[in-house]
C-alpha cells in the first residue's frame, strides 16, 4: 500500500484514469494481481445456469420495488462496505446481468 503522494504526476494520472476518478493526496493505493482460475466451458455454463436459477428464486420471493428504490438499496449496500462512497453520476437504474461476469 502506497500513499498517492509518493507517485510521480504521470503515475498519479494513470491511476486516476484506471479508477475513473480523482485521487486525493491523503489516499493510499493498493494493487493486487491474481490468476483467474481456468474453467472449462462446461463448468462455466453450469455456474451460469446455477446463478440464473438462484436469481430467479430470489426474484420470485422479493417484493415489487421501483427502479429508484432498487438504486437506493444498491447504494446503501455499497456504502455499508465503503462509507465514503458517492455515485459519480445519476443512477441509471440498477439491473443485474450475469453477462457482466462473462457467463452469458
Amino acid at each position: 500500500m502506497s500513499k498517492i503522494q509518493g507517485f510521480l504526476p504521470d503515475q498519479k494520472l494513470l491511476i486516476e484514469n484506471l479508477l475513473g476518478r480523482r485521487v486525493l493526496e491523503d489516499e493510499a493505493i493498493s494493487v493486487r494481481a491474481f490468476e483467474i482460475p481456468a474453467l472449462s466451458d462446461e463448468r462455466r455454463q453450469q455456474i451460469a445456469d446455477d446463478l440464473k436459477q438462484y436469481f430467479a428464486e430470489v426474484d420470485a420471493s422479493r417484493k415489487p420495488a421501483s427502479a429508484d428504490e432498487a438504486d437506493d438499496v444498491v447504494t446503501e449496500a455499497i456504502r455499508s462496505s465503503r462509507p465514503g462512497y458517492r455515485p459519480l453520476y445519476a443512477p441509471l437504474h440498477f439491473s443485474f446481468s450475469i453477462a457482466c461476469f462473462g457467463f452469458a
